[in-house]
């Protein structure tokens, strides 16, 4: 390049990574409306419906380990597009669907492409994008993460409730096709290492794995923690990550590199950002449920309420990835994780009646926090990877992540369940005609009840309006508990922010570059810039 002329960056190409991206997340929420639907229709039960949502998670999880791999040997483009152009086929599959079995398998296949384009995606923005200036680039690539999950719950609900649950899935057709299209004309192919092969025995260890990982982390709450299955689960899922350790370590081409947690930065960034999404995933699995089962709102209601949060964060994240590039992780990290903490305290305070513009404030707060944090966290660890293991470092960020917001779902449904039962009962008592208060109380509701329905009736009714009242002050408490929870994950990453400082970043990149050149059997692709070889004398 000529002295004087500015880089051309490929925001076109990027456009059409965050298009896959996004259409691949916001499915993720915009089907969780259509549930209650889909049982009516259906005819199921709430355990069988449950299965359209946990074999998306399940298959997913096995496949991304593959995407390193497929990356490698085949180029990202192909594989980007042709998962993109799967995914989009096996949506409308899921459209056509006619009982629950058909909508299983369906989503079965759906995850297959679906689970691969997040960290085929995340691996190309490294391969087309500057390192210096990747930053700014996965700040706009970060978007998909906070606006889809905010626009689905909105969007799914006005389908539904207007029009049909079957254009939730049918909406990814001229998406998928679209970022197809544009794909073909704007993205260039990475270059193809053809003489890779599949690590088979390591692709089934760690599939197997993730798989018995994610089950028992979305059943646990249905089959109890301490039940057989879900401790045999558990168990086969350590010595299958035992094994697979033990296996990776010595074949040439792993299909998930575990080598690459030797590299501290990259292991600190991946714990990080794993315990910083959990903390994400606390308030979006929880606002929800205040919104709908607390306030009563609808879920399209819902979806409007947390729109200005999702936005915040969207402004944020492109600024946060710029102030990365110029100043490193450490400034825009630290301070994002302590907003975060602090935001998610003060919403471990809310109350029943809480007014909507008080929520939204304490979300938006908390998306700013969110926004400087997350891709900062993230672009650390992925700036210390040789260009040529990008994908294969992309592949096992996800595969953590991927465990981590299942086990933080896990972890607050446990909390919930449990608290809502421990505040429900301490709450009984005190309005108990055993307690000093509990013929007041028992009073006051009646009389309130009988202003509106009449005396004969608010003596039958006020025992069952005292344990709705009862029962909803207690889900809020243990949603408070559950934000606590939040709260210690936030403070938990503050430390790991300071060891991803730029100079260290550098520092463990050129390391890795001299490692892994070192290494014998290891062959860079082409354009990766390999070491030179000796010359013969």
């Amino acid at each position: 390049m000529e002295a004087g002329k500015k880089e051309r960056l490929p925001y076109a190409a990027l456009f059409v990574l965050i298009l896959g991206t996004f259409m691949g997340v916001l499915d993720a929420s915009i089907v969780n409306v259509a549930l209650p639907r889909l049982m009516a229709i259906f005819n199921a039960t709430t355990d069988q419906i449950q299965w359209v949502m946990t074999i998306y998670l399940l298959v997913g999880g096995m496949v991304i380990p593959a995407s390193g791999y497929l990356g490698d040997r085949f180029g990202y483009k192909t594989v980007y597009l042709a998962a993109v152009v799967f995914f989009a086929v096996t949506s409308g599959l899921c459209g056509a669907a006619w009982s629950t079995k058909s909508i299983i398998v369906a989503r079965a296949l759906q995850a297959i492409g679906g689970g691969m384009v997040i960290p085929l995606s995340m691996a190309m923005v490294y391969q087309i994008w500057p390192r210096e200036k990747v930053g700014m680039a996965l700040g706009l690539w970060g978007l998909t993460m906070t606006l889809a999950p905010a626009i689905g719950p909105t969007l799914g609900g006005y389908f539904t409730e207007y029009y049909s649950w079957r254009l939730v899935f049918y909406i990814n057709l001229p998406i998928g096709f679209l970022t197809l299209l544009l794909g073909l004309l704007w993205l260039k192919e990475t270059p193809r290492r053809s003489g890779l092969r599949l690590d088979l025995p390591g692709l089934f260890l760690v599939s197997a794995a993730c798989f018995m990982t994610l089950l028992a982390l979305s059943k646990g709450e249905d089959w109890g923690w301490t039940s057989q299955a879900i401790v045999t689960l558990f168990l086969g899922a350590f010595f299958c990550f035992l094994l697979f350790t033990l296996w990776e370590l010595q074949v040439p081409n792993p299909v998930l590199d575990v080598r690459l947690l030797r590299n501290h930065v990259y292991a600190l960034s991946t714990l990080a950002t794993s315990t910083a999404q959990m903390s994400l995933f606390i308030a979006v699995f929880l606002i929800p449920l205040f919104c709908q089962n607390v306030q009563g709102y609808s879920p399209m209601q819902t979806g409007l309420i947390v729109m200005p949060a999702a936005l915040t964060a969207g402004f944020i994240m492109p600024l946060a990835g710029r102030l990365f590039d110029r100043v490193g992780a450490v400034p825009p990290g630290l301070v994002g994780l302590v907003v975060v903490a602090l935001t998610t305290y003060v919403l471990r305070n809310l109350t029943v009646d809480a007014p909507v513009h008080y929520l939204q404030f304490w979300l938006c707060m908390r998306s700013i926090g969110l926004g400087l944090c997350m891709m900062p966290l993230t672009t650390a660890g992925m700036n210390t990877v040789p260009d040529f293991l990008v994908g294969r470092a992309s592949a096992l960020m996800n595969v953590v992540r991927q465990i981590a917001a299942s086990f933080c779902i896990a972890l607050v449904s446990y909390v919930v369940v449990n608290r809502t039962a421990f505040h429900s009962h301490r709450l009984a008592e005190g309005v108990s005609y055993l307690a000093s208060s509990g013929p007041v109380a028992h009073a006051t509701v009646q009389g309130g009840v009988a202003q509106l329905m009449g005396p004969a009736v608010a003596r039958e009714v006020t025992p069952a309006v005292i344990q709705g009242v009862i029962q909803k002050q207690a889900a809020v408490l243990a949603m408070g508990d559950a934000f606590l929870v939040g709260t210690l994950l936030a403070a938990v990453a503050i430390p790991f922010i300071l060891f991803l400082g730029k100079r260290r970043v550098e520092d463990a990149r050129r390391r890795e570059e001299e490692r892994w050149r070192s290494r014998r059997g290891t062959i860079p692709p082409e354009g990766a810039r390999p070491a030179p070889a000796p010359q013969a004398p």
